[in-house]
């Protein structure tokens, strides 16, 4: 793969510079392709500068280059659908030029960018309306691409290219979804076009999308091109699926068609298109969509093709079987012969005539036709005759020979047999030329037997129409090569096919045969009774492997031969070992290596004396298998030279030694001795093929699905390559083989399993998910179900707090004194009784076992976790217990109960985890969930943490439905739940539930920032921000309740009256935070609230403190309160409340000399008292009435009060300065 660092322009330029069409500038462009696909950003530039090149130009490298370049970018990167519709459209004017183009591989690749270029440019021209020109141009392709798809001499593969350009465009002129709202801008069709649309007429294209739906209906019950019919049948599958209004007019085409348009063409190829529609109309039946509207019409229509395709399949098989029969059958007497009249004048001929043939075929040179066509010249005259009729044939060839002549003698002529052949008996293909003896030939003098016909007496053979019409019916010999193998007697009884193949005949043929020696027992004498074969000669074990690899060699090469003889069977068949002859001559090849050599036993050896016995009979067992092992590799290593394509023999071959390992190991005399080889060699496969993986390698998986076992070591194998890093594209492989194992091998479905439930814990997030996706498949899928859902649940577990976790809260100390050895017993006892009850019961286990939780040593572990959780819990190691559980979650809604449940068992660092970890799969189930709405109802105790979270999830993003406002109004009035639960909601709730409720959320103030910031957010969610004009006029203008939220006055009143119920601290911090929002609490509304707290009966205790910190903030304030309201508090007779009275006192202090007037309104007492405790106020009080008070003569009864120590106070005058010990600049509270 290309770096990042290669530069496309430079490389471009390169390879423009050196020779065209050299292999140096394939490299480069090779490369350059290679860096394009990985980084395609630089592709509509290249694509815009070579576009120009590549029309009218001859057939070269650099324009298939640049044309397939420019196929990759509109129809298969990743650049956005913005840029691959600007390059359609700059492209457009050459692809319709090369449509013309004489190359038919040129054509075809431009019919395939059009493809896709029609709907992306049909969905620009639906809102660009000014370029009728580029729309003329893409109508023009269209008509001349439809033309192909029915034109008679169309190139096959532009024919099938022009289909699907067919099929695009039915999808583009049929209507989708009109919503706007819901259309996809990858499935541009017809609604996507105004109808006032100035140069694309919406109704023309819609009648002609349907016209072209007609035509492909007509073509599929008019076309003889089953290529063809394939292609567009295929192609229906994304119609139905995308214009659902297309299924019943296609489904309807389906019931009702037949194969009466492919008369004449081989029943292979009906066979073909028969199966192709079975698989759309399977295909269509289990769609949800049409499955469920149209299933009743498709169960009929495959009803209805399964009874035409029996019919067809017998028929087929009857017109073989008379094919064959008429091959081993000559033309009839009467239709050979002549009329009468001219018989006389043939007969005369015949004679005369006879040497011709014979002379014709000497003198022809039978060298020049291939061996395939001789042998089945010989075959086919071989069985021209009856078995009396060919050893006729065979005596008279040796008599003429002279070969042989007591045999010749003993051979019982044609009509000593018990029946002789028909006078139908087809005539040989070379017709025999008749033998006579030689003329020096003399019978034997000697006596004869009696019952031995004499020589003279022999027959002349005669030509095959002179045998008498009578023939014995026997069982034809079975060729091997013809044989139809069931897949499973191939694979698990190959003995069957052994005995098939090696002549065993049935008890009817066997009695035949008795039947036969004893009427011929006289007539046949061989005279081979004590005849002995000679021995082999021993061969020099050089000279055997020599052999051995020559014959095997030459097996392998005939099957390469037979290849391109027969139709062999596809590469991707699940057939394991097939039954054409190829497939013949490799299960031949299989079993000379498993089936042929039997292990030496140890009786075999039985004359050696004890002292070499053991030791030469372990050398005769280790030689066997050396030399065993010697052609076994050899037979790998032919394997492994192109495995994809030999795959099928690789299969054959492992089912052949597991089969031989078993019955070999069931036979008592080898079983001992004998070493499995299934493993050894299965291993030495899989290990030699690993290293050539491909993440599309399908081969390997197929492989290992066909094996009727695979061993652990193989299995840990697939593990392997699910996690091998670095090798990351082998990862789909494992993954794709241990499915196909869950699914389609029962026996070893738990051991796979279990292999991809323990990824799903693995640590990598990449292989982690990749098993996930693999198991949730399964979570509705028995038996797979109840494995993967007990799992997900023991992982969740081990989580769960243990007895051993969970220590006692106080331990009593056992160095105690012995003055308190007592107590310390008694605590002892307390806390083991308590330990006692909460986790074990009478039969051992814990009382929370109907929560799910197990015991430690039944819970499952996996190579990737540890068997405890280490504390504090890392966020990452609880993500491996959960992913699984929370993604099967969202189909299993019951897990949730689970999780809940289990939640208040787990410590705080895995409960924190859980909450931050179990976002993604709320947001993905929503507010109004069903299930989660009934756990926010009843989740259990200990939960509450998890259901606030949720709750929290619920409400970050959005408001909460009222649904969810009702729920939890409701849980905070049945349960005693944190105040948080309100904090999510109370901006939903109306006025009288939002002051009834807010004391309980202030009341979390603790002097902690993350608790105000709560708080302020609070109030920023629950209060109108005033207008400017509030309190200008009167502090009694209506309010606005449209909104159903309070105003800054009431937020701060409520807090004021509800100082009890807070608390005090808390309340004054609820205050500040109230005046640190200065756009909401104006100076304007601090009056109003101040105004509105003097109209209480009962001053809160907080009053005078609000006030003086609100005079601190808003210095226009300060005439206010002097004016008014110390006035009224006066008239409240504010000494009589200590508390309000100091604060009084203070609120004076801070904004005298403003003040001086209001306290000459207090009564004597009073003011002395406030003197003495404020004395600095002294000076100014005398100073205010000796110069500015209204009423002097009043005023003047005060200086007693203020003449006392005004020396003194005149000292402390300049100190006495209020001094604020706040850090807003308000007062010490009273």
């Amino acid at each position: 793969m290309a770096s990042n660092s290669v530069d496309p322009l430079q490389i471009l330029r390169e390879a423009l510079a050196v020779p065209a069409n050299s292999e140096q500038q394939a490299n480069l462009l090779t490369t350059l392709r290679e860096s394009l696909e990985t980084h395609p950003a630089p592709i509509p530039i290249l694509a815009t500068t070579l576009i120009g090149i590549i029309v009218n130009a001859a057939d070269s490298l650099l324009k298939r280059w640049v044309l397939d370049l420019i196929h990759f970018a509109i129809c298969r990167s990743t650049l956005i659908l913005e840029q691959r519709t600007s390059m359609a459209a700059q492209a457009l004017d050459a692809l319709a030029q090369l449509l013309d183009d004489p190359k038919p591989t040129t054509a075809k690749v431009a019919i395939q960018c059009l493809t896709t270029v029609y709907p992306l440019l049909f969905r620009q021209m639906c809102t660009n309306r000014n370029n009728p020109l580029a729309w003329n141009t893409l109508s023009t392709c269209k008509t001349r691409i439809i033309e192909l798809v029915w034109a008679p001499k169309t190139n096959v593969g532009v024919r099938l290219s022009a289909m699907k350009f067919v099929q695009r465009v039915i999808l583009v002129q049929t209507r989708g979804i009109s919503d706007p709202r819901l259309q996809n801008k990858n499935d541009p069709n017809i609604s996507f076009c105004p109808v006032d649309h100035p140069f694309i007429s919406v109704a023309k294209l819609e009648a002609e999308g349907q016209k072209l739906l007609e035509g492909l209906v007509a073509t599929l019950y008019s076309s003889q091109d089953v290529d063809l019919l394939s292609a567009m049948l295929n192609s229906w599958v994304t119609l139905v699926k995308q214009r659902p209004a297309t299924a019943p007019v296609l489904i309807n085409a389906l019931k009702q068609w037949t194969p009466s348009a492919l008369i004449g063409i081989p029943a292979s190829s009906v066979k073909s298109v028969e199966k192709a529609i079975r698989i759309l109309l399977t295909h269509l039946l289990r769609g949800s969509s049409t499955g469920q509207q149209y299933g009743a019409l498709i169960q009929e229509a495959l009803a209805q093709q399964g009874v035409r395709m029996d019919k067809a399949a017998a028929e087929e098989k009857k017109r073989k079987a008379t094919a064959a029969e008429n091959r081993k059958r000559p033309a009839t007497t009467t239709a050979e012969q002549p009329s009468d009249t001219k018989r006389p004048k043939l007969e005369s001929e015949t004679t005369s005539s006879t040497p011709a043939p014979a002379a014709l075929l000497a003198s022809f040179d039978f060298t020049s036709l291939p061996a395939p066509l001789i042998t089945d010249l010989i075959v086919a005259n071989l069985q021209a005759f009856s078995e009396p009729a060919l050893l006729n044939l065979v005596q008279a060839y040796r008599q003429s020979r002279g070969l042989n002549a007591s045999l010749a003698a003993a051979v019982p002529p044609p009509q000593a047999a018990a029946t002789s052949q028909p006078a139908s008996t087809p005539a040989p293909v070379l017709g025999p030329v008749p033998v006579r003896p030689p003329a020096g030939a003399v019978p034997p003098s000697g006596p004869k037997k009696s019952g031995a016909p004499s020589p003279s007496s022999t027959p002349v053979p005669q030509p095959v129409h002179a045998v008498p019409d009578i023939e014995i019916v026997k069982d034809e010999p079975i060729d091997p090569l013809q044989m139809d193998i069931d897949q499973d007697e191939l694979e698990y009884e190959p003995e069957r096919l052994n005995a098939t193949l090696s002549g065993g005949g049935t008890v009817a043929a066997e009695e035949e045969e008795i039947t036969m020696a004893e009427v011929d027992s006289e007539a046949i004498n061989l005279q081979l009774i004590d005849f002995k074969l000679p021995p082999p000669r021993e061969l020099a074990e050089n000279e055997r492997r020599v052999l051995l690899n020559t014959t095997v060699t030459r097996i392998w090469d005939e099957a390469e031969e037979f290849k391109s003889m027969e139709e062999s069977i596809p590469t991707d068949s699940i057939q394991a070992g097939g039954s054409s002859a190829t497939e013949m001559w490799m299960l031949l090849l299989v079993r000379m290596v498993t089936r042929v050599a039997e292990p030496p036993m140890e009786n075999d050896d039985h004359a050696m004396d004890d002292s070499t016995k053991d030791g030469d009979q372990e050398l005769v067992i280790q030689d066997f298998y050396e030399r065993q092992d010697k052609l076994r590799q050899t037979l790998c290593d032919y394997i492994m030279a192109d495995f994809p394509s030999r795959v099928r023999l690789a299969t054959t071959w492992m089912n052949e030694e597991w089969y031989n390992d078993q019955i070999r190991l069931r036979k008592p005399q080898s079983g001992a001795n004998w070493r499995p080889n299934y493993d050894i060699w299965l291993n030495q496969i899989v290990v030699s093929y690993q290293t050539l993986l491909g993440n599309k390698d399908r081969t390997f998986s197929r492989f290992l699905l066909d094996l009727p076992t695979v061993p652990p070591e193989v299995l840990d194998l697939l593990r392997d390559l699910c996690i091998d890093f670095n090798n990351p594209d082998k990862m789909p492989v494992g993954f794709t083989t241990l499915r196909g194992l869950v699914i389609q091998r029962p026996s070893m479905r738990t051991e796979a399993l279990n292999i991809l439930l323990e990824l799903t814990t693995h640590p990598d997030k990449k292989t982690r998910g990749a098993a996930i996706n693999t198991v949730k498949l399964w979570v509705h899928t028995p038996p797979m179900d109840g494995m993967i859902r007990e799992f997900a649940l023991q992982m969740l577990r081990k989580l769960q707090l243990h007895p051993a976790d969970i220590e006692p809260k106080s331990q009593p100390d056992v160095q105690m004194e012995d003055v308190d050895s007592s107590n310390q017993d008694q605590d002892v006892a307390a806390v083991e009784t308590i330990q006692a009850e909460k986790f074990i019961s009478e039969d051992g286990q814990g009382e929370n076992m109907e929560d799910g939780q197990l015991p430690q040593e039944d819970l499952l572990n996996t190579p990737y976790l540890p068997e405890r959780i280490e504390l504090p819990a890392q966020k990452a190691q609880v993500l491996q217990h959960v992913e699984l559980l929370f993604a099967l979650s969202v189909k299993v809604p019951e897990f949730l109960d689970e999780i809940f449940a289990a939640y208040g068992q787990m410590d705080v660092t895995v409960q924190e985890a859980i909450q931050e970890l179990l976002t993604p799969l709320i947001r993905s189930l929503g507010s109004s969930h069903g299930k989660l709405l009934t756990l926010m109802r009843t989740f259990p105790p200990g939960a509450e943490s998890l259901a606030l979270r949720v709750l929290t999830i619920f409400t970050e993003h959005g408001r909460p439905s009222g649904q969810l406002v009702a729920l939890v109004k409701a849980l905070i009035n049945e349960r005693d739940l944190d105040a948080r639960f309100l904090i999510p909601i109370i901006a939903e709730m109306d006025k009288a539930d939002i002051m009834r409720h807010l004391p309980r959320i202030v009341s979390m103030l603790n002097g902690q920032p993350e608790q105000k910031n709560v708080v302020r957010s609070v109030f920023s969610s629950i209060v109108t921000t005033p207008p400017q004009t509030f309190g200008s006029v009167t502090s009694n203008q209506p309010r606005d309740r449209q909104s159903g939220l309070l105003n800054p006055a009431d937020l701060m009143v409520l807090l004021h009256k509800s100082e009890k119920e807070i608390g005090l601290k808390s309340a004054i911090e609820a205050i500040g935070i109230c005046f640190s929002m200065t756009d909401v609490f104006r100076s304007e509304v601090l009056a109003v609230v101040m105004q509105q707290i003097m109209d209480e009966p009962v001053l809160p205790v907080l009053f005078l403190r609000t006030v003086i910190q609100a005079v601190t903030t808003y210095k226009s304030l300060v005439r206010f309160v002097s004016t008014t309201l110390l006035s009224r508090l006066i008239t409240k007779k504010i000494w009589t409340n200590p508390p309000l009275w100091e604060g009084f006192i203070r609120c004076a202090k801070v904004i005298a000399p403003a003040s001086f007037g209001a306290l000459l309104q207090l009564p004597k007492d009073q003011l002395r008292e406030l003197v003495d405790k404020q004395p600095s106020l002294k000076f100014g009080l005398r100073d205010y009435v000796t110069k500015k008070a209204p009423n002097k003569a009043r005023g003047a009864g005060f200086l007693d009060i203020f003449g006392e120590a005004e020396e003194s106070s005149n000292q402390t005058s300049a100190p006495s300065t209020p001094q604020p010990d706040s850090q807003n600049g308000s007062p010490a509270p009273p």
